[in-house]
This record gives structure tokens, C-alpha cells and sequence, in this order.
């Protein structure tokens, strides 16, 4: 009895371990796109010549609100 008690739960934490990984796969799928979004931005503000000067804070701070939609303007104001 205590032998098929065991394997239940075992395969009950295997089916639930299953589960959570399946759900997690748009999740990271997610993640890396942000990331090279986020690489990219940086990037590009690297190379802009309108841009020189900038902290790394600064840059990272314009690349986040680039890839989560925030920033509206096409045209950047740098005052």
C-alpha cells in the first residue's frame, strides 16, 4: 500500500513538474525577445550620434521604456 501511495505521488509530481514546464515556455519565449529588443535599443543608442555622451543608466533607462512601449514621441527630445 505504501509502495503505491509512493509511486502515485511521484507521478503526481512528475505530471506537475510537466505542466509548469509547458506553461513556462511562452514566458521565456518572452523574455528573449525583450532581451533583444533591450540589446539592440542599447545599441542603436550607442551608434546615434544625437545620443554621444549619454550615462549607461540613461541608456538602459531610454532602452526599457523603448521595449515596453512607453515612449510615444518619434521624435526624441534630448533637452
Amino acid at each position: 500500500m505504501i509502495n503505491s501511495l509512493h509511486k502515485t505521488f511521484v507521478a503526481l509530481i512528475a505530471l506537475s513538474s510537466a505542466c509548469i514546464a509547458i506553461e513556462l515556455v511562452p514566458v521565456s519565449r518572452q523574455a528573449a525577445y525583450w532581451n533583444r529588443c533591450f540589446e539592440s535599443t542599447v545599441n542603436w543608442i550607442d551608434q546615434s550620434k544625437d545620443l554621444y555622451g549619454w550615462g549607461e543608466k540613461a541608456k538602459q533607462s531610454l532602452a526599457v521604456g523603448v521595449c515596453n512601449g512607453a515612449v510615444y514621441e518619434t521624435k526624441l527630445k534630448t533637452n
